[in-house]
């Protein structure tokens, strides 16, 4: 509905609703004057209405929510009151972090911020029927901590953060994490060169077909474990310059990426990585893992590294060394159920991960 449209044409398609209908009238919420805001869509089914429906979020909010009790409730609540204004469908509510809605159908949020934000922690947590978020209007340029931003938004389908700048943000864990509907997400403008955990960032985001973080700088990075944990639908992923060479945690990193058939890892650093445990387990359709730029000096844990890798058939772990790995459960089922593994077929010069390769007795020859 564009803006030329006037009060009376808002009226007649008011009045020219069907008896009964469930869909909410279009409003215009893109008032000219309005700054620093975020927008959103929501579909409210009858199942929701006059139930709490979550709208926003804070981490006071969210740790409320586990039972905790930050000392600054009070002080939080009272400063996001003065920050915050939120419109539904154009009309302004009481500040809340949840809202009752009296009819099904689907709603336009206006999020509007006084102040620029410094924190959007947990900001979106569990709003589970927000179906669209749009930042192309908010200041971001201050923003250091990102965590938990959309975590549980499980009806979200589309996302826009192309003009999101991200430069001085310093954390990134479980940013996406359970985002369920997500089927792509556009992150070629995000600037992560100060980030330093980027752990379950994409945890559980099933439907993602493809990611594609060739624009990531990572050298900050500590951090990744679980990153791309459950990603069942994942076809493909592309590194560029993924440089991990601070990275020291990247268990379970690919956990239960069933659908992805192959990846480029040759832009990885793994000198000071101390655990690969569950990093590629049910890695199911992987058929070739190329890792020997992987250096393992520090390794101390690679248990259920490969398990379930059922359709791999070549491995490169060229430059794999396990000297330090003291405890042998920590290289416990590697290789369980890699049916399709020929000894013939892997590269590999230390003989400790060599005898666990005969021990368990993969290979089909």
């Amino acid at each position: 509905m564009g803006c030329c449209h006037s009060k009376n044409d808002n009226k007649k398609q008011i009045e020219n609703i069907p008896k009964g209908a469930q869909e909410i009238p279009e409003v215009i919420i893109d008032d000219p004057n309005d700054k620093n805001y975020i927008t959103a869509e929501i579909n409210i089914e009858e199942e929701d209405i006059k139930k709490d429906i979550r709208l926003i979020n804070s981490f006071d909010e969210v740790m409320r929510s586990y039972g905790l009790k930050p000392e600054d409730k009070e002080e939080t609540n009272e400063k996001e009151i003065k920050n915050c204004e939120i419109r539904i469908n154009n009309e302004k509510i009481n500040f809340n972090y949840e809202h009752k809605f009296a009819k099904s159908g689907k709603y336009k949020i206006k999020y509007l911020f006084n102040n620029n934000l410094h924190n959007t922690k947990y900001m979106f947590y569990g709003c589970n029927l927000l179906e669209t978020i749009n930042f192309l209007n908010l200041e971001t340029e201050n923003i250091i901590d990102m965590s938990g931003m959309f975590q549980g938004c499980s009806s979200l389908k589309k996302i826009d953060l192309t003009n999101f700048k991200t430069e001085k943000v310093k954390n990134m864990s479980g940013l996406f994490l359970e985002c369920s509907s997500l089927t792509n997400i556009d992150l070629s403008n995000f600037k992560t060169q100060n980030v330093t955990n980027m752990s379950l960032m994409f945890k559980k985001c099933k439907s993602l077909t493809n990611l594609d973080l060739t624009s990531f700088n990572v050298e900050k990075v500590i951090n990744m474990e679980d990153m791309f944990y459950g990603l069942e639908s994942l076809t493909e992923i592309k590194f560029h310059n993924f440089n991990t060479q601070n990275v020291s945690n990247m268990g379970l990193m690919f956990y239960e990426c069933i659908s992805l058939k192959g990846i480029n890892l040759s832009s990885f650093k793994t000198h000071n990585v101390t655990n690969m445990s569950y990093m590629f387990y049910g890695c199911e359709s992987l058929i070739n893992l190329d890792l020997s730029n992987f250096y393992t000096n520090n390794l101390t844990n690679m248990s259920y590294i490969f398990y379930g890798c059922k359709s791999l058939k070549y491995l490169n772990l060229k430059n794999f060394n396990v000297h330090t790995i003291k405890n042998t459960d920590n290289m416990s089922h590697m290789f369980d159920e890699c049916k399709s593994l020929k000894k013939d077929k892997i590269t590999c010069n230390d003989q400790t991960i060599m005898y666990f390769f005969y021990k368990k007795n993969v290979f089909h020859n």
